[in-house]
């Protein structure tokens, strides 16, 4: 790892001591199996999709993968599942065979998550190296981002909501007349130069966020706030999803390979819109953000509304720049969350499913960005309009080659957070990234005026 300029760079800025490594990655641990304790036998396999992964194969691939990229890179010997990477290297066993293998059963597989974690505590001395820190790091939000997938793997097969203790106060979530109207309309955005991209000196990267560097981004005005259920409600109820001039040639096809008259998870009952949260039909909530649209449904509801997605260079500018004292251009100074340095709290962003569901999207004024945009992290991940590629000079990361690489080109970048994400796992530079097509995930959009210059 150390013979890896981009990685070095990083590791040797920060290391965090033991017991904060053996924290996360117990709590990592509690939370992957807070998602499937209540499942029973057939709920852990669920309906072969290509979407989702059976999760008795997910709880086991977050083990074996703390066994290779963190155990074996740091010298332990002697496998703890005899087999694994036949079971469970993502590379190697195929996705769709993933429901035909002979997996351990639930406690077999609970049996050996416990002895690669004990394994990884009991190996953490008084002092860790940075390569030590790195590889912990990276398997603990290895496993959260996992986490969100059997959230969404739960949300897509209806199953019944996760058993996640709720513990945000309620009051955050219900924000005032007053937060409401502050975060109605536009932010007017400065442009000049901007550095695109993660700093050297911050804590935990992955390779895609690498590094940053200059780019020239326009004056523009973007939403304060996602995209609600009611604005979306009106575009379909105005025909949105009939109309081919609102779509793109691969938005056409995929509405029409999919049948699509509106979001997923919705349905008409009378005259109001219901939409299923796990295996609940709730009132659709006209102020909380629209969620499960993908790409293509996010880019018709702009055509439709004269509007138009974020570029991520635009996204992350409106959630880090800070700008000169006039607010006519930018300082050079860039905040690592939308609200400054300090980690995300519930006052300040819905994440960790700690609210048990999204929220209005006036809520959490304290997580406002230095140019008054709401929820730039949290409640709901938004896609841009920015395909996902690598930066300028791109390296990388030993030992994880594949974390970014195989998805260049085809996929389109996210940036912010969902209310189901871990906030440990998120910062103003972490780009996600899906397939255009992907609605299952738990995103949603926020926009541009289209008359900047």
């Amino acid at each position: 790892i150390a013979d890896t300029p981009a990685l070095d760079a990083m590791t040797q800025a920060y290391t965090l001591p033991p017991e904060t490594l053996a924290a996360m990655a117990s709590d990592a641990r509690v939370r992957t199996l807070e998602l499937v304790r209540d499942l029973d036998e057939v709920q852990m396999f669920g309906p072969r999709l290509g979407t989702v992964n059976p999760p008795c194969w997910e709880i086991g691939h977050v083990a074996f993968f703390w066994e290779v990229f963190c155990l074996r890179q740091l010298g332990e010997e002697g496998a703890l599942l005899p087999g694994g990477e036949e079971l469970y290297d993502s590379f190697l066993v195929a996705h769709d065979d993933r429901w035909e293998l002979a997996l351990p059963d639930r406690a077999g597989t609970e049996a050996y998550m416990q002895r690669v974690l004990e394994r990884v505590l009991g190996r953490l001395g008084a002092r860790t190296t940075p390569r030590e820190s790195y590889l912990y790091q990276l398997c603990t939000q290895h496993e959260d981002m996992h986490g969100e997938a059997l959230a969404w793997t739960r949300q897509t097969h209806g199953y019944p909501t996760p058993p996640i203790e709720v513990t945000a106060a309620p009051a955050a979530a219900v924000p005032s007349p007053t937060e409401q109207e502050a975060s109605s309309g536009n932010a007017a955005i400065p442009g000049g130069e901007f550095q695109l991209g993660a700093m050297p000196d911050e804590p935990f990267l992955f390779d895609n966020e690498k590094w940053a560097h200059p780019v020239a981004v326009a004056p523009f005005r973007m939403a304060r706030t996602p995209v609600t259920n009611a604005q979306f409600a009106d575009f379909v109820a105005e025909g949105g999803y009939d109309r081919d001039e609102l779509w793109g040639y691969q938005g056409r096809l995929w509405r029409r390979r999919a049948a699509a008259e509106h979001p997923r998870y919705w349905r008409r009952e009378g005259d109001a819109w219901l939409v299923r949260r796990f295996d609940r039909w709730l009132p659709l909530a006209p102020r909380e953000p629209v969620i499960h649209v993908n790409w293509h449904e996010a880019n018709a509801w702009c055509a439709w509304a004269g509007r138009r997605l974020p570029s991520e260079a635009e996204w992350e500018l409106a959630a880090g720049a800070e700008p000169t004292p006039d607010g006519r251009g930018l300082s050079g100074r860039k905040r690592r969350y939308p609200w400054g340095d300090e980690p995300p709290t519930p006052a300040r962003a819905n994440t960790d499913m700690s609210a048990g569901g999204p929220v209005d999207v006036a809520a959490h004024p304290a997580g406002d960005s230095a140019f008054g945009c709401r929820q730039m992290l949290g409640n709901v991940w938004e896609w841009t309009a920015s395909p996902f590629y690598p930066f300028p000079g791109f390296v990388l990361d030993e030992p994880y080659r594949e974390y970014s690489a195989p998805w260049f080109g085809y996929h389109k970048v996210l940036r912010g957070g969902s209310w189901v994400a871990r906030s440990r796992v998120l910062r103003n530079t972490y780009r996600n990234f899906a397939l255009p097509d992907r609605g299952d995930i738990f995103a949603g959009f926020r926009t541009c005026a289209r008359d900047e210059g």
